[in-house]
């Protein structure tokens, strides 16, 4: 990781075309600003993790869906067992 010191109003340039700019510092936090091209995703750290679990949770819920509906499918064309009455 890079670590770099900058004060309000002063940047950085990330390749070619991405400039970050610090835009005030705060004690409640640090201000920037991020000049990129549109075709750029930016996201804060904790969306993408969030995203990235829920999409997780999903996945195995939909598993767990789909194992069910096969075992269900299975016994169903196997028919109950049922007991013979004498």
């Amino acid at each position: 990781m890079l670590v770099l010191t900058r004060r309000a109003n002063e940047s950085i340039v990330i390749g070619d075309d991405i400039t970050v700019t610090v835009l005030a510092v705060t004690p409640g936090g640090v201000r920037i600003g991020i000049d990129a091209p549109r075709d750029k995703r930016i996201n804060r750290a904790e969306i993408v993790v969030a995203v990235g679990d829920a999409n997780q949770e999903a996945l195995h819920a939909s598993a767990d869906a789909s194992a069910q509906e096969a075992l269900l499918a299975a016994l169903g064309r196997r028919g109950p067992e049922r007991e013979s009455s004498s």
